[in-house]
């Protein structure tokens, strides 16, 4: 009995702070966005919150009306049903009840939506090729571009790569190569598909774009706070959609000049010698602090 209760307040535990512990990645029993890491997915965040003061009144409503009229309308209790056809005060009730929420939940709404598809001059560009199944990445740097893959990394390359801390590095989402931009900055993703059509996305931004094979599609995101996030394909693309997951490492921007200037020539150093200064710092793990 008492490892029991244990174990549910553990659970529970878990339930409760699921959304704060972490801003990298899922946690157990989480059920609410993962913490913003950035303007617009605080945005977010706030007007899933705000269309809840609508959603839940109105569930509530539509069920109270439904027992009331299942109970008060039963034909044990009214063997004799109305034949009244109109109803002028409820149609305008229904009609313009509906009409004021909408207008309610619209203008936020278009709010968002413009902020989203309105960034600010972009500092980096990066295109983000799906493959089956896995990410390329091109930094489009006019001087020294680069670029390189990214997949999913295995339980075998973990010791090489200095990643065998599964908390930092979970598992089926972290990956060898992972897309490096430094903190507050605009940083403009083109996304397409090699292939099939795969999607980029990545919760603690608030994006999520389409990468459809000969289209060029375009998202962008302006990370403030450090960290390592993950996100995943969101489009099923095959075998091994759930296979290729986005692993994007937010640094300073020295830190960034420095790796950045490094994996022209040195790829698997330059992220060694960055995981070395990032993890001397700090647990990666709770982006932000």
């Amino acid at each position: 009995m008492k490892k029991n209760i244990v174990k549910l307040t553990g659970i529970l535990g878990s339930f409760l702070s699921a959304g704060t512990a972490f801003a990298a990645q899922p946690e157990p029993w989480q059920m609410t966005f993962q913490p913003a890491a950035s303007g617009i997915m605080e945005q977010i965040i706030w007007f899933e919150r705000y269309t809840l003061w609508f959603i839940v009144p109105i569930t509530l409503f539509v069920m109270a009306l439904l027992g009331w009229v299942m109970f008060r309308y039963r034909a044990s209790a009214n063997p004799v049903p109305s034949k009244t056809s109109h109803n002028t005060a409820v149609e305008i009730v229904w009609t313009v009840g509906p009409v004021v929420i909408l207008l309610f939940l619209a203008i936020p709404s278009f709010q968002l939506l413009t902020a989203q598809y309105s960034p600010e001059d972009p500092k980096l560009t990066i295109k983000a090729t799906g493959y089956q199944w896995y990410w390329g990445y091109e930094y489009q740097a006019s001087e020294t571009p680069l670029s390189f893959d990214s997949l999913i990394l295995k339980d075998t390359d973990r010791a090489d790569a200095g990643k065998e801390d599964i908390k930092a590095y979970p598992r089926l989402l972290a990956v060898d190569n992972e897309m490096i931009v430094p903190v507050n900055t605009t940083v403009r993703i083109l996304a397409t598909g090699a292939d099939v059509i795969h999607a980029f996305a990545m919760p603690a931004f608030g994006v999520k774009i389409d990468a459809v094979p000969g289209r060029m599609n375009e998202t962008w995101f302006k990370a403030d706070k450090e960290g390592l996030y993950y996100g995943q394909c969101s489009e099923i693309c095959g075998k091994d959609h759930a296979f290729m997951p986005i692993a994007i490492r937010v640094v300073s921007e020295q830190q960034y000049n420095a790796w950045y200037a490094a994996a022209g020539s040195d790829l698997p150093g330059a992220y060694k010698t960055l995981a070395a200064s990032v993890d001397g710092g700090k647990n990666i793990n709770v982006a932000g602090n």
